[in-house]
């Protein structure tokens, strides 16, 4: 399957071109997710493995875990200012299995790693010394040993039902890609700008 009907392997490309022309973060992406009561919510994240679906790793305690695990569908959006180009994904999330989490956390550079324990990610903070005393005391608990994951730190895996490919054009004449996932093939279309 080629990059025009796959659109990973069209992802892939453009990552490609992204990582040679993008002056910082060339995986970031913001993430959107919705509350309880249906309200969205919006932050960046950086892509941490791309095979069948788009992985991030998180705090599964934080306000994005929370929305997450309440309703398993969210929306990626990577935008890549030096080439005119965005991908938008919707798809349904799943959590990444434990074996993979523990492997990719435990590639972090080690103060990371400390912060993943030491942050209570979206909780109220009273003062930056108190973070700073929390990654004090992990230091101190770790020692020299290795930094196991914690039990409330994780990653997902956002498996694609759509991506949209969108790339700039003159006089906003802009070239929009729609690939919708019907079964197991990819159906492919081209949207008005």
């Amino acid at each position: 399957m080629s990059a025009v009907d796959d659109p990973f392997a069209r992802f892939a490309a453009w990552l490609a071109d992204a990582e040679r022309s993008e002056p910082n973060n060339p995986s970031a992406m913001s993430l959107a997710s919705v509350d309880p009561d249906g309200r969205p919510s919006l932050r960046m994240v950086l892509l941490r493995g791309c095979d069948r679906g788009f992985v991030f790793y998180t705090n599964l305690e934080s306000r994005k875990g929370h929305e997450l695990a309440a309703n398993p569908y969210a929306a990626l959006c990577f935008h890549w200012k030096s080439l005119g180009r965005q991908v938008r994904i919707e798809g349904r999330i799943e959590q990444v299995e434990a074996a993979e989490a523990d492997a990719y956390f435990a590639s972090r550079p080690r103060e990371a790693q400390i912060g993943a324990w030491a942050s209570a990610q979206s909780q109220s903070l009273e003062s930056t010394a108190l973070l700073e005393q929390r990654v004090a005391d992990f230091t101190a608990q770790f020692g020299e040993k290795p930094v196991p994951r914690p039990p409330f730190w994780s990653g997902y895996r956002l498996v694609p039902a759509q991506f949209e490919f969108w790339e700039e054009r003159p006089f906003r004449l802009h070239d929009r890609t729609l690939f919708k996932r019907k079964d197991t093939q990819w159906t492919v279309s081209k949207l008005y700008p």
